[in-house]
């Protein structure tokens, strides 16, 4: 049976598979703002945390991300990610607008690997669905939400405080 979420009630397939808590986090292939290749190695060995958005470009995911930057500086330990299929560019245009520098960009655009290997790719558009991925220092997934209905927020106090609890 073919996984979807939705936007405005439309039901959208996606590619992927269906992560869940205790899963290994799967390797992916994407580029930072500056164009410098980045994979699930290349994030480091800590608690990370991916926040997955459709484009930076919406108020659900400006303030999504804006709410993950604020938090990112008070948990410094903890790296946090933004990933959308925006341009590494329009990434880099956002960031600068809006003085956003504690969330390092993730721009799934030219193969959707993240997507496909979290699950999260909307296959007809070709964007993220909105999902909010915690991974701890051993690469295991401690944290997965679906949001079910692309246009709505994730649950941030619940992220939050699962990155508290296993960042220490």
């Amino acid at each position: 049976m073919a996984r979807t979420t939705t936007f405005k009630g439309m039901p959208l397939e996606l590619a992927g598979p269906q992560l869940k808590v205790g899963d290994s986090a799967p390797d992916f292939q994407a580029v930072d703002k500056g164009l410098q290749p980045v994979t699930l190695a290349s994030t480091g060995g800590g608690v990370r945390v991916f926040s997955v958005v459709p484009s930076l470009d919406t108020p659900v995911c400006d303030m999504q991300t804006k709410k993950f930057n604020d938090e990112a500086a008070k948990l410094p330990s903890v790296a946090f990610y933004t990933v959308s299929v925006d341009l590494p560019f329009a990434q880099n245009r956002w960031c600068n607008s809006f003085g956003v520098d504690n969330v390092k960009m993730i721009s799934d655009h030219k193969t959707a690997s993240f997507g496909e290997h979290y699950g999260t790719l909307i296959k007809d558009w070709r964007i993220e669905s909105r999902a909010i991925f915690v991974v701890d220092g051993n690469n295991k997934i401690q944290y997965v939400e679906y949001v079910p209905e692309v246009a709505e927020h994730p649950n941030y106090e619940a992220v939050i405080s699962k990155v508290r609890e296993i960042a220490g």
